[in-house]
């Protein structure tokens, strides 16, 4: 990913666009967490249902600090144990200050913190977190290639940032911080 691209990427998330990139397993598709529009977009193309909710994906903790402030010393330990990686988690949001278009019917947000370094500059030259979700339709295989995003989504993007999969198996695993229940493995 050029200079351009890391650009033209944020511009596409500032004005609500939904854009795709690689992330460690898959590719991802992402928007602005905050524009419910775009949120609403990004869902419709997935034909996914609202209510299961979506992913944030933050470049370091620092992005998400606010979400982190209600957890004890132990479980802030825990995410700095297994972050920046392949672990997304589900994070108390008490105050709600991700949008219930993100959560979807459930009261916690799903964080994970990207290793990968497309993921990281995006977030960082973005400013924050933005959704992520794998690039497919529901219930179809994620892409792992940006030709198969293209043949799943045609020229519905605004943009698909260029670049290599992180280099993982399968898409990453989802705990609950509260009890430490694994979701997803």
């Amino acid at each position: 990913m050029n200079h351009w691209q890391l650009k033209e990427a944020v511009r596409c998330l500032n004005s609500g666009g939904v854009i795709a990139y690689p992330t460690e397993a898959v590719w991802g598709l992402g928007c602005d967490p905050y524009n419910r529009q775009a949120v609403q977009r990004l869902l419709e193309l997935k034909r996914r249902p609202e209510h299961k909710g979506l992913i944030l994906v933050a470049a370091d903790e620092s992005q998400i600090e606010p979400l982190l402030a209600p957890l004890s010393a132990a479980q802030r330990q825990c995410l700095r144990d297994t972050w920046p990686g392949p672990n997304t988690w589900l994070l108390p949001d008490p105050k709600n200050l991700v949008p219930r278009w993100v959560k979807g019917c459930h009261s916690p947000v799903a964080v994970r913190v990207s290793a990968h370094p497309l993921v990281q500059a995006l977030c960082h030259a973005y400013g924050g977190p933005i959704v992520s979700t794998s690039a497919n339709r529901s219930a179809a295989e994620p892409a792992r290639s940006k030709l198969k995003v293209s043949a799943y989504f045609g020229s519905s993007l605004d943009f698909i940032i260029p670049g290599e999969l992180g280099g993982l198996d399968k898409p990453t695993v989802i705990r609950n911080i509260q009890d430490m229940q694994t979701i997803r493995a």
